[in-house]
Protein backbone atom coordinates (compact mmCIF):
# COMPACT_ATOMS: atom_id res chain seq x y z
CA UNK A 1 0.00 0.00 0.00
CA UNK A 2 1.03 3.40 -0.59
CA UNK A 3 -0.34 5.20 2.32
CA UNK A 4 1.09 8.51 3.35
CA UNK A 5 3.97 8.33 1.26
CA UNK A 6 3.08 11.64 -0.95
CA UNK A 7 5.10 14.06 1.66
CA UNK A 8 7.26 16.80 1.14
CA UNK A 9 7.31 16.33 -3.08
CA UNK A 10 8.10 20.09 -3.53
CA UNK A 11 6.90 19.88 -7.24
CA UNK A 12 10.20 18.25 -8.53
CA UNK A 13 11.64 14.96 -9.70
CA UNK A 14 13.38 13.07 -6.79
CA UNK A 15 17.28 13.52 -8.33
CA UNK A 16 16.34 16.93 -7.90
CA UNK A 17 14.54 17.45 -4.54
CA UNK A 18 17.30 15.56 -2.62
CA UNK A 19 19.85 17.99 -4.17
CA UNK A 20 17.92 20.54 -3.14
CA UNK A 21 17.74 19.34 0.52
CA UNK A 22 21.14 18.55 1.02
CA UNK A 23 21.95 22.35 -0.64
CA UNK A 24 19.74 23.43 2.36
CA UNK A 25 21.05 21.40 5.03
CA UNK A 26 24.69 22.39 4.02
CA UNK A 27 23.11 25.73 4.47
CA UNK A 28 22.06 25.57 7.42
CA UNK A 29 24.76 23.39 9.59
CA UNK A 30 27.33 26.01 8.30
CA UNK A 31 25.20 28.94 9.07
CA UNK A 32 22.76 27.80 11.81
CA UNK A 33 19.89 29.68 10.57
CA UNK A 34 18.35 30.36 6.52
CA UNK A 35 15.32 31.63 5.01
CA UNK A 36 13.54 30.33 2.62
CA UNK A 37 10.00 29.23 1.41
CA UNK A 38 7.93 27.13 4.10
CA UNK A 39 7.27 23.84 2.03
CA UNK A 40 11.36 23.66 1.89
CA UNK A 41 11.91 24.44 5.56
CA UNK A 42 9.25 21.67 6.15
CA UNK A 43 10.96 19.31 3.80
CA UNK A 44 14.24 19.95 5.21
CA UNK A 45 13.47 19.64 8.78
CA UNK A 46 13.00 15.79 8.73
CA UNK A 47 16.63 15.65 6.36
CA UNK A 48 18.33 17.94 9.16
CA UNK A 49 16.87 15.91 12.53
CA UNK A 50 18.46 12.90 10.93
CA UNK A 51 21.42 13.86 10.05
CA UNK A 52 22.07 15.24 13.56
CA UNK A 53 21.40 12.11 14.76
CA UNK A 54 24.26 10.38 12.96
CA UNK A 55 26.22 13.38 14.93
CA UNK A 56 25.24 12.71 18.05
CA UNK A 57 25.45 8.57 17.99
CA UNK A 58 29.09 9.46 16.48
CA UNK A 59 30.01 11.26 19.41
CA UNK A 60 28.14 8.84 21.71
CA UNK A 61 30.40 5.76 20.12
CA UNK A 62 34.00 4.45 21.34
CA UNK A 63 34.45 2.41 18.54
CA UNK A 64 36.60 4.56 15.75
CA UNK A 65 35.19 2.58 13.12
CA UNK A 66 31.26 3.04 13.63
CA UNK A 67 32.45 7.15 13.93
CA UNK A 68 33.68 7.44 10.59
CA UNK A 69 30.76 5.00 9.18
CA UNK A 70 28.50 7.73 10.90
CA UNK A 71 30.32 10.84 9.25
CA UNK A 72 30.21 8.95 5.92
CA UNK A 73 26.46 8.43 6.08
CA UNK A 74 26.74 12.33 6.65
CA UNK A 75 28.57 13.12 3.85
CA UNK A 76 26.34 11.06 1.65
CA UNK A 77 23.34 12.12 2.45
CA UNK A 78 24.66 16.33 2.66
CA UNK A 79 27.06 16.20 0.03
CA UNK A 80 29.48 18.44 1.49
CA UNK A 81 32.27 17.52 3.55
CA UNK A 82 32.81 21.01 5.17
CA UNK A 83 29.14 21.53 6.67
CA UNK A 84 29.65 17.60 7.42
CA UNK A 85 33.17 18.52 9.81
CA UNK A 86 31.38 21.20 11.44
CA UNK A 87 28.48 19.95 12.01
CA UNK A 88 30.14 16.56 13.43
CA UNK A 89 33.02 18.80 15.68
CA UNK A 90 31.95 22.04 16.73
CA UNK A 91 27.75 21.63 16.92
CA UNK A 92 27.33 18.25 17.91
CA UNK A 93 27.44 19.29 21.70
CA UNK A 94 24.83 21.62 21.61
CA UNK A 95 22.44 18.62 20.80
CA UNK A 96 23.83 15.66 22.79
CA UNK A 97 21.60 15.97 26.07
CA UNK A 98 18.24 17.20 23.51
CA UNK A 99 16.32 13.95 22.74
CA UNK A 100 15.11 15.32 19.61
CA UNK A 101 13.86 18.80 18.41
CA UNK A 102 17.18 20.38 17.00
CA UNK A 103 15.24 22.51 14.41
CA UNK A 104 12.94 25.35 14.68
CA UNK A 105 10.79 26.78 11.61
CA UNK A 106 9.33 30.45 12.42
CA UNK A 107 7.00 31.33 9.67
CA UNK A 108 7.52 34.78 7.81
CA UNK A 109 5.82 37.05 5.72
CA UNK A 110 4.64 36.20 2.21
CA UNK A 111 7.50 37.38 -0.42
CA UNK A 112 7.03 40.16 -2.50
CA UNK A 113 7.37 39.00 -6.36
CA UNK A 114 5.67 35.71 -5.90
CA UNK A 115 3.60 35.80 -2.64
CA UNK A 116 4.77 32.43 -1.37
CA UNK A 117 4.97 31.47 2.08
CA UNK A 118 8.58 32.29 3.67
CA UNK A 119 10.55 30.55 6.63
CA UNK A 120 13.18 30.95 8.55
CA UNK A 121 14.76 27.60 9.48
CA UNK A 122 17.40 27.52 12.88
CA UNK A 123 19.26 25.11 14.95
CA UNK A 124 17.96 25.23 18.72
CA UNK A 125 20.80 25.83 20.86
CA UNK A 126 21.12 23.33 24.01
CA UNK A 127 19.59 25.32 26.81
CA UNK A 128 16.79 26.70 25.00
CA UNK A 129 13.58 25.36 26.79
CA UNK A 130 11.46 26.46 24.14
CA UNK A 131 8.09 28.38 25.31
CA UNK A 132 5.98 27.18 28.04
CA UNK A 133 2.39 25.09 27.35
CA UNK A 134 -0.07 26.78 29.70
CA UNK A 135 -2.76 24.49 30.90
CA UNK A 136 -6.35 24.82 29.90
CA UNK A 137 -8.74 24.46 33.52
CA UNK A 138 -11.16 21.41 32.65
CA UNK A 139 -14.18 22.86 31.71
CA UNK A 140 -17.72 20.51 32.01
CA UNK A 141 -19.66 19.80 28.62
CA UNK A 142 -22.71 20.77 28.78
CA UNK A 143 -24.24 17.20 28.34
CA UNK A 144 -22.43 15.81 31.55
CA UNK A 145 -24.10 16.19 35.03
CA UNK A 146 -21.87 18.45 37.73
CA UNK A 147 -20.43 16.33 40.60
CA UNK A 148 -22.78 18.89 42.99
CA UNK A 149 -25.92 17.35 40.68
CA UNK A 150 -25.02 13.85 41.41
CA UNK A 151 -24.31 14.55 45.12
CA UNK A 152 -27.77 16.68 45.34
CA UNK A 153 -29.71 13.89 43.40
CA UNK A 154 -28.02 11.03 45.40
CA UNK A 155 -29.31 12.32 48.73
CA UNK A 156 -33.01 12.92 47.51
CA UNK A 157 -33.03 9.51 45.57
CA UNK A 158 -31.43 8.44 49.13
CA UNK A 159 -34.20 9.60 50.86
CA UNK A 160 -36.73 8.76 49.10
CA UNK A 161 -35.85 5.27 48.97
CA UNK A 162 -35.89 5.59 52.52
CA UNK A 163 -39.19 7.10 52.86
CA UNK A 164 -40.78 4.22 50.71
CA UNK A 165 -38.94 1.36 52.93
CA UNK A 166 -40.67 3.52 56.02
CA UNK A 167 -43.99 3.22 54.21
Amino acid sequence: MRHRNHRHQLGVKKEHREALVANLARALFLHGRIKTTLANARALRPFAEKIITFAKDAASENEPAKKVHFRRQAIRRVRSEEAVAKLFNERVNEFLNRPGGYTRIYKLVPRQTDAANMALIELINADDTGYSVKRKKKVLTRGAPSPRAKEGSKDVLDSVSKAEKGA
